[in-house]
């Protein structure tokens, strides 16, 4: 068997929300088996670092850098007239950017509500979309959503966050049918918790920890690169004939009965 088909050389992965968490883990994993990279973030400071960092690590891959806001379409425009200017093709995409305000359903306010879907859900459509003229060029090309398992089931992160991610499923499955025919597989990934900035302020919480694992078959905090090495398997030539699906990396939380 070739060993080619766990490697991904010469192809060039955008991975939007790239520059801390699950993002980074996902860059670091990609540029590993030997992807050049397009990450995309809002701080450009953070963007920066995360660039020289990968660079540093994979002096031999390409990594270039876009401070973007994928919640506004402009911007979302723009990265693609980035990503064509600069001429490499386009292999690989991972909508991963996202964010989330939680609170109960009647407190949101439509600005905020609307932002959500925004950075979640459209971003990852609107992109997959304009992405397609330039990965259909491939014989074979991924995209790769990051989604949640609150998208699955229901979980404290709040209506809309789940609204979101549950749509970014779907999203996933009809895309994959759809676009089989270019050439292009569609699959998602759905954390549990994590351990990155974000989930740390419910997380130092010790009775709510202790709840999360309890919920938990593994009993522990899943790690960024446990995300990032599910995400590349779903681009990896060895996962051909996979298209469609969404892989939990949960811990067994959503298979934990009573």
């Amino acid at each position: 068997m070739s060993l080619q088909r766990w490697r991904l050389d010469g192809q060039t992965a955008l991975i939007t929300g790239a520059s801390a968490g699950i993002g980074l883990a996902i860059a670091h994993e990609l540029a590993s088996l030997g992807a050049d990279l397009m990450i995309v973030g809002r701080d450009i400071n953070a963007l920066e670092s995360a660039r020289d960092e990968l660079l540093d690590t994979y002096p031999q891959q390409q990594v270039k850098a876009l401070a973007a806001d994928v919640s506004d379409d402009e911007d979302r425009r723009q990265i693609l007239d980035w990503v064509e200017d600069h001429g490499e093709g386009l292999h690989l995409l991972v909508n991963n950017a996202g964010g989330n305000v939680s609170r109960p359903a009647v407190d949101y306010t439509e600005d905020q509500w609307r932002g959500i879907f925004e950075t979640n859900l459209f971003s990852a459509f609107e992109l997959s979309r304009y992405a397609y003229p330039l990965l259909s060029q491939h014989a074979a090309s991924a995209i790769v959503n990051v989604g949640s398992v609150s998208g699955l089931t229901h979980v404290r992160s709040g209506v809309v966050y789940g609204m979101t991610k549950a749509g970014m499923h779907q999203m996933t499955r009809n895309l994959a049918a759809e676009w089989a025919e270019d050439g292009i597989r569609v699959n998602a990934v759905a954390p549990w918790y994590i351990r990155t900035r974000r989930t740390s302020g419910p997380l130092s919480d010790p009775e709510y920890y202790e709840q999360v694992i309890e919920r938990t078959p593994m009993r522990r905090i899943g790690e960024p690169q446990e995300v990032a090495s599910a995400v590349a398997f779903l681009c990896l030539p060895a996962s051909s004939y996979v298209t469609g699906e969404c892989i939990a990396v949960d811990g067994g939380f959503l298979r934990n009965g009573f």
